[in-house]
């Protein structure tokens, strides 16, 4: 009965550890956004500098299909690598690697309703 015990004790912990090191990391994931390094890019701009503090990304985890730049992705993670090839002029990362995990929970955070587009400012003689 005590093998039995210490087993499962050691089942739960193991599984609390490893849950740990791939769990998401949603300030990780903000640095990452910010860091006009990130990925190797060469561009001198962050995720940030389009996105001033995810502006225009909210609810951007609902969505299902993007189009962006002519192309159709199917998912969060194509995104973060078309920009971050096309953008930031850095490498594309692992997508199912730690930092798109990250930068993925911190895109998820941000609030705003499904599909919702950020509003367009009105120019005047357009």
């Amino acid at each position: 009965m005590k093998g039995l015990k210490v087993l499962l004790s050691a089942a739960v912990l193991g599984v609390f550890m490893i849950s740990q090191v791939y769990s998401q990391d949603v300030e990780r994931g903000k640095k990452l956004f910010n860091d006009p390094k990130f990925a190797g890019g060469t561009s001198g701009k962050s995720c940030a500098t389009c996105h001033p503090g995810g502006k225009g990304l909210e609810g951007v985890a609902e969505k299902k299909e993007f189009k962006l730049m002519g192309k159709t992705l199917n998912s969060l993670e194509e995104v973060v690598n078309l920009c971050i090839e096309m953008g930031l002029k850095g490498k594309p990362i692992d997508p199912k690697g730690k930092d798109m995990a990250d930068l993925v929970a911190y895109l998820k955070s941000l609030k705003g309703k499904p599909g919702e587009a950020p509003k367009k400012k009105k120019v005047e003689g357009c």
